[in-house]
């Protein structure tokens, strides 16, 4: 997996790329998270367009990021869901605790 980082307006967008797998993605991932945690960013945008798959350990490690940056007093919302991404946070019902957005501009409006 790799990720690229931009910003618009006070968001910091995490553009992820490739399967978020175990040992493939997850430290990536939770270094970014962590990276911007400590830069005190608070408003965190993941966008999935480009993430084919991910696999429990991945799941496991977005909701992780969710819960740390809600300690750290932000919020991470998700655009741009592939479908089996979305399958997936539908059948474990974690669709109902991520705010998801389809467009980027209504997303970084919802903050």
């Amino acid at each position: 997996m790799k990720l690229s980082r931009r910003k618009t307006n006070d968001v910091a967008i995490v553009d992820l790329s490739g399967k978020i797998l175990i040992g493939d993605g997850i430290d990536i991932l939770r270094d970014e998270i962590n990276a911007l945690i400590e830069a005190k960013e608070t408003k965190i945008l993941l966008n999935f367009a480009k993430v084919p798959y991910l696999d429990s350990t991945g799941l496991g490690e977005v909701v992780r990021s969710y819960t740390s940056v809600k300690k750290s007093g932000g919020s991470i919302k998700i655009i741009n869901l592939t479908q089996k991404v979305e399958d997936l946070l539908s059948v474990t019902k974690l669709i109902t605790v991520f705010e998801t957005f389809e467009d980027e501009d209504k997303a970084i409006a919802s903050f």
